[in-house]
């Protein structure tokens, strides 16, 4: 079985082959090889540590319809087509309550073990998917960091760890996974490390390139993972995460190749969960998750994409659809970690790189606004409403105005829960929440 490793050394580095190898891959390939042996024996079990699981509704969650005011008499003048009626929320206060999309979440909530975090958003905000999810991804509104908040985390508070530090189920590693050091891994599915392009070795690295040199994925609209392994892009710059030169690139892409498709597959294979999951990307995504943990990786972050909340068009129907379809896969997921004795270890956060405009528009949809909502669930969450809900008619450039940090939120689950400091990791001090108990 062909791991990246192999595939790198027999066609990229093979004398009979046709193409150009860049030198810095023949260069350097040697002085890796050494530090990429004998993964096998090192594995630990992790079996005390932290667990984030970050889901990203990629494309721009509707908060608005999220968490829905009700009481709000301006939320239905803006919204008559679209607006959510009492018997579709699930109340939370006199004020506000969730989309009854998600009952599993609604039940969190009432057990204390769901946070709600209300007008969650930046300063000077950015309406672009792919600027504001770089914002989102790097800690950064200014734009100037070359690195992500979670790679910024491996970097200053795992140091020497093992490469699945960070794992990120998508098409293209997250630029939020940037780091000096140790970027995490990424993959689509446990056969990840299986060339399964098919065509022999010279069709396989044709493909390898192919992928190493396609501009970065559309952040908009692509949301399928892929089948085999995954190499990240991001920042605009193919093949290499934000911030890294072509010799950590190639540092990446070895501590990655790594791990063998066998050990992947040996640890998803240990735990036989009792628990049904439905068939949706972000579902069999969270199943992977629970296995691997029930497997003792060593990981501290999981990475988990669920698209298709850009919702300009005929929005009622979608937008539920793909709220129940979260709320399934956490009931799923969550119910899993607590049959395996692990929903202490385990906090699941949701970000979405900006919010939509209040006012529906003439296509039964929305438009790419400011201020939204995020989720933090798990044992270990207080839970509860945070943050002050925006106002619905004080609005800027008719969209909500933030009024938490996201970079609160940020900082809560890496004192609360991760027990690191924050300062360094997201470049500034920011007030918690107190949403971890």
């Amino acid at each position: 079985m062909k791991t990246r490793r192999d595939f790198l050394r027999t066609t990229l580095l093979g004398a009979s082959a046709s193409w150009t190898v860049p030198g810095f891959i023949n260069n350097t390939f040697a002085a890796l090889d050494a530090s990429t042996r004998d993964l096998a024996t090192q594995f630990t079990t992790g079996k005390d540590g932290p667990i984030l699981v970050v889901i990203q509704m990629a494309g721009g969650n509707d908060g608005l319809n999220t968490v829905v005011p009700f009481a709000d008499d301006a939320y239905y003048a803006a919204r008559a087509r679209i607006g959510k009626k009492a018997n579709e929320i699930i109340k939370l206060s006199d004020y506000c309550g969730l989309n009854a999309s998600m009952p599993y979440m609604g039940s969190l909530f009432k057990e204390g073990d769901l946070a709600v975090v209300q007008g969650v958003g930046y300063p000077n905000p950015n309406r672009s998917h792919f600027v504001s999810t770089s914002i989102w991804e790097t800690a950064d509104p200014a734009t100037r960091s070359n690195t992500g908040w979670l790679g910024r985390y491996f970097d200053n508070a795992c140091a020497g760890a093992d490469p699945t530090v960070g794992i990120s189920f998508n098409k293209t590693q997250p630029e939020s996974f940037g780091a000096l050091k140790n970027s995490g891994i990424c993959l689509s599915s446990p056969e990840l490390y299986q060339w399964l392009h098919g065509g022999g070795e010279k069709a396989e690295a044709e493909q390898f390139f192919a992928e190493l040199n396609s501009p970065s994925a559309d952040k908009d609209h692509d949301d399928t993972p892929s089948d085999g392994a995954s190499i990240g892009m991001s920042g605009g710059k193919p093949g290499v995460v934000q911030g890294e030169s072509n010799l950590a690139f190639l540092e990446r892409v070895a501590m990655d190749a790594r791990v063998s498709s066998a050990k992947i597959l040996e640890i998803a294979a240990k735990y036989k969960s009792k628990v049904t999951y439905e068939g949706t990307p972000v579902a069999r995504s969270l199943n992977l998750v629970s296995r691997m943990i029930a497997g003792g990786l060593p990981t501290r972050v999981f990475y988990v994409s669920h698209g298709g909340f850009d919702t300009h068009n005929n929005q009622a129907n979608s937008h539920d659809r793909l709220l129940a379809q979260l709320d399934s896969a956490l009931k799923s997921f969550m119910t899993d970690l607590k049959d395996q004795g692990n929903e202490q270890r385990v906090t699941v956060m949701t970000f979405s790189e900006f919010g939509r405009r209040v006012q529906e528009n003439a296509s039964g949809g929305t438009d790419h606004g400011q201020g939204s909502c995020m989720f933090v669930a798990g044992a270990p969450v207080k839970g509860g409403l945070y943050g002050k809900y925006p106002s619905l008619t004080d609005l800027s450039q008719g969209d909500l105005k933030f009024t938490t940090d996201f970079r609160g939120v940020y900082a809560t689950i890496l004192e609360d829960f991760m027990k690191t400091k924050s300062q360094s990791i997201l470049q500034g001090s920011y007030g918690k929440l107190g949403f971890i108990g």
